[in-house]
């Protein structure tokens, strides 16, 4: 059989924000990689996901030169509300933390990354086929995939994958070398964007008896929202006017006043998951983002993570190439799932404080309310809150 054959540094097997940023800090260090992904790049470029960015991730990406227009465009917040059961409450995270969040959705982050990439020569494939990671135990792995009918060959010194939780990379691994943690949730998030200038400055979460909301934006005229519904629902279930009245319900009428409605450009329910694998590291074959652990939206801990995640791998494999130095290899997998498991541990209890779940009883709601009284009453809980919210995960 002829195979096509290229050789890099590192193979980088996902072209979303991960795997892009990843690439840009090693060539920002003089390390060459390519990129692989089984989608295209219509596809990749389109998908609508967070928009939510811990000021440690908006300063990885200044790092790695393509914070311009994020920082032209983006929304720098330093708050948000909670609402419950229609008693509001702002956090404010700049008095209580110094710091502040930014807004700027993840499909401009991964469209700014995309372009200059391939503006500095970067090797990306898009919409390969079969890609499949080889002999990642050994000095010499390969990543092997097809494209327009041939078949390629990557030898490359390391292997990182960031394709996401279905893809191919996690799967390496042989069962008995990675354990895997995960929780369900018995619900959805129905979103919905909309090209309206958002409801509020500032997000909004809301827990109400017909399940949370939460008010979000991407920019100054497009917002997103999103309602707690049944994972049994589909998008096709919700038409404009029967999401934005249930909305409205959620809200309240003092919320819901300056709410500018109109035709969706975009709509789908996401799952809500905790997911963890740990190890991150099998051989020379990294995990990164997706890839090893999910968290629920509540919070948006997932851009972040695969930020943070990037972060330590990058340093990691510029130890190894400039200095011979391999520890930071063999801490990635502990570095990481340090922080991973504080956001999980966030995400997971912002998610029970806010959403209705079936199996509570009125113990645990009654619960819930008691949670929301001691953010109202205690400066140092809001605190805790905040500094949950704003992150610490990419401070050393």
């Amino acid at each position: 059989m002829n195979v096509k054959a290229k050789k890099t540094q590192v193979c980088i097997v996902g072209a979303g924000p991960s795997g892009l940023l990843l690439s840009q800090l090693l060539h920002n260090n003089g390390i060459d990689s390519i990129i692989i992904d089984n989608q295209s790049r219509e596809h990749i470029e389109g998908r609508i996901r967070a928009g939510v960015l811990e000021w440690g991730a908006v300063t990885v990406l200044e790092e790695a030169g393509v914070s311009e227009r994020m920082y032209r465009e983006g929304l720098a917040h330093g708050g948000f509300e909670i609402v419950f059961d229609g008693e509001r409450r702002r956090i404010d995270i700049q008095t209580l933390t110094g710091k502040q969040i930014m807004v700027y959705g993840q499909t401009e982050i991964t469209f700014d990354l995309i372009e200059n990439r391939l503006a500095q020569g970067c090797d990306i494939v898009f919409s390969a086929e079969e890609v499949q990671p080889l002999d990642v135990q050994s000095d010499q792995p390969r990543v092997r995939y097809r494209t327009n009918g041939e078949d390629v060959e990557i030898a490359c010194d390391f292997i990182a994958g960031c394709d996401g939780f279905h893809g191919v990379s996690r799967k390496t691994f042989p069962a008995d070398k990675i354990k895997c943690f995960e929780r369900v949730y018995p619900f959805g998030w129905m979103g919905i964007l909309v090209d309206k200038p958002p409801v509020s400055d500032e997000l909004i979460y809301v827990h109400h008896p017909r399940g949370f909301a939460l008010c979000s934006m991407r920019s100054q005229t497009r917002s997103r929202y999103y309602l707690q519904c049944p994972l049994s629902d589909t998008p096709d279930d919700w038409p404009d006017q029967r999401f934005w009245d249930e909305l409205i319900q959620r809200l309240g009428p003092d919320i819901a006043q300056p709410l500018q409605t109109g035709d969706s450009i975009e709509k789908s329910i996401a799952p809500l998951r905790s997911f963890v694998a740990e190890p991150m590291r099998y051989g020379r074959l990294f995990l990164a983002g997706d890839a090893a652990h999910i968290v629920p939206p509540t919070g948006a801990k997932g851009l972040n993570l695969a930020i943070s995640d990037v972060k330590i791998l990058s340093r990691a494999l510029i130890e190894h190439f400039h200095n011979s130095d391999d520890s930071f290899i063999e801490g990635y997998s502990d570095a990481c799932l340090k922080r991973i498991w504080k956001a999980e541990r966030f995400s997971w209890a912002m998610s029970l404080m806010l959403h209705q779940l079936p199996e509570y009883s009125g113990f645990e709601q009654r619960m819930q309310r008691a949670e929301f009284d001691n953010l109202v009453e205690s400066e140092t809980a809001s605190r805790a809150l905040a500094e949950g919210y704003v992150g610490s995960l990419l401070d050393t």
